[in-house]
């Protein structure tokens, strides 16, 4: 399973309808790309661990999306509806990080060696 990950802060001046915008653009991208198998989109939470305090930036929000296989991962990024996605969604940005990861079923730490 490919596991797409972005990290994201918007601007801080963003207006309302802007950012209900870019939520409302996700949720259509998601839908309209059959390659994408779950999605996901959440806030950070901050709780006063020590290691919160160690972030250099405060991406305030997360979003993973699953694919089968890099080939799905690939056909969601060259996918038009993502091509507009982006668009906006780099438009709106103060910073952002995207990752694209592998994962297995079980015990994964046998990769790590």
């Amino acid at each position: 399973m490919i596991r797409h990950i972005v990290l994201f802060r918007p601007r801080a001046d963003l207006p309302a309808d802007e950012r209900s915008g870019l939520a409302a653009a996700l949720r259509s991208t998601i839908r309209a790309i059959p390659s994408v198998r779950r999605a996901r989109v959440g806030r950070r939470v901050t709780h006063g661990r020590p290691y919160e305090q160690r972030m250099q930036v405060d991406y305030e929000y997360a979003a993973m999306l699953d694919f089968d296989d890099l080939v799905g991962l690939q056909a969601y990024l060259e996918h038009p509806a993502h091509e507009a996605l982006a668009t906006r969604f780099f438009r709106v940005l103060d910073e952002s990080l995207i990752y694209d990861f592998e994962f297995e079923d079980g015990d994964g730490l046998a990769n790590l060696t």
